[in-house]
């Protein structure tokens, strides 16, 4: 789910009293993928959104975002100084075992060279064919 939409239902949510229901759903959900990270800076309403959903996804569900923003950016993209960044990005929230894969190169076959970190597969280099 892009991250501006889901912002919007939480928005949403709170206005038409589907708030904690949202979250609850959103909880269960296996895997869910963010994309879209710091596009804009967040408000204060949903830098506490943020906050709730991975605190009840924590430990249970994975949760995997992308951005095209460097991760070296996401705290001033999270807005208010360093403590709710450092909140919303700290190990117990999203990044418990975090894997990092920065795209390197993108080619004419779109063939994309990627380096993978913290996993087992660090310092690898992995290359994807995706010219069909």
């Amino acid at each position: 789910m892009r991250l501006p939409r889901l912002l919007d239902e939480f928005s949403i949510g709170r206005a038409d009293g589907r708030y904690m229901k949202l979250l609850k759903q959103l909880a269960r959900i296996g895997v869910l993928l963010i994309d879209d990270w710091g596009l804009a800076v967040l408000d204060d309403a949903h830098r506490r959104d943020l906050l709730e959903l991975l605190d009840d996804r924590h430990g249970s569900r994975s949760t995997i975002v992308t951005s095209q923003l460097p991760i070296e950016h996401w705290h001033a993209a999270i807005g208010d100084g360093i403590m709710v960044a450092d909140a919303l990005l700290s190990p117990r929230r999203l990044s418990t075992t975090p894997e990092r894969v920065c795209l390197l190169s993108l080619g004419r076959r779109h063939l994309i060279t990627c380096r993978v970190e913290g996993s087992p597969l660090a310092q690898q280099l992995l290359t994807i064919d995706t010219f069909r």
